[in-house]
């Protein structure tokens, strides 16, 4: 009988270390392992184009290479929550883009379906100047409440938060957009928008992740997702 229940203790207690180490992984899924491209291809392409390159744990944009375009997910998601980090060189201009439905044929260009949230050097790029086009705003959409967003060549950590409609947008722990996809009044920031002659923009329930090559040096890093 003791060895009994010393079999049974034993068995318990190490079905609860398993249970413990799945709850700390608490559902995230790594998206880039921080050593290749792997889950990755250009938009459109099979693969990765020699413009991203991968060092010291992140992705990057080499601008010695002149073939580029952005990359994207082999996979598509609905109703998750993405974090990941991104700094930008002097000057530069990227963007993280999401519910981009890949379709070459019909959609040259990841914005054309997917809405984007700005990676930019708010002080040294023209788009700074601008409303609606400055790190972490919805670009083109909504204007961040704020701008908690760290200098070029510093770090800086957004979350993206989709859940059946409702789209939160975390930039360095602060919430900087809140709002809500595909109601009327979604529809009327689209047609306020430079996307306004492009029928299917912002209506894609779910999609590819995309970070763009707008043509500048960008990395990013620590990308991960949940879905929910």
């Amino acid at each position: 009988m003791k060895i009994l229940l010393i079999s049974l203790l034993s068995f318990f207690m190490g079905t609860a270390k398993i249970n413990t180490a799945g709850n700390n992984q608490g559902g995230w899924k790594m998206l880039f392992d921080g050593k290749t491209t792997k889950g990755w291809h250009t938009y459109g392409k099979d693969a990765v184009n020699d413009r991203w390159k991968v060092a010291d744990g992140a992705l990057y944009i080499d601008n010695t290479v002149k073939d580029g375009g952005d990359i994207v997910t082999d996979g598509e998601y609905d109703n998750f929550d993405l974090k990941l980090e991104w700094k930008i060189s002097k000057n530069g201009n990227s963007g993280i883009i999401f519910n981009v439905h890949e379709d070459p044929t019909k959609y040259d260009e990841t914005y054309k379906t997917g809405p984007e949230v700005q990676v930019l050097d708010n002080e040294g790029h023209p788009d700074g100047k601008i409303l609606k086009h400055r790190a972490g705003d919805l670009y083109d959409l909504i204007k961040s409440s704020s701008e908690p967003v760290k200098a070029p060549g510093e770090w800086n950590a957004v979350e993206i938060i989709s859940n059946k409609g409702k789209l939160q947008i975390f930039v360095n722990n602060v919430n900087v957009v809140t709002t809500t996809m595909w109601d009327d009044n979604w529809k009327q920031l689209i047609a306020g928008s430079k996307f306004k002659n492009m029928p299917d923009f912002g209506t894609f329930k779910k999609g590819r992740i995309a970070l763009q090559d707008h043509g500048n040096a960008v990395w990013y890093r620590n990308i991960k997702i949940k879905q929910l």
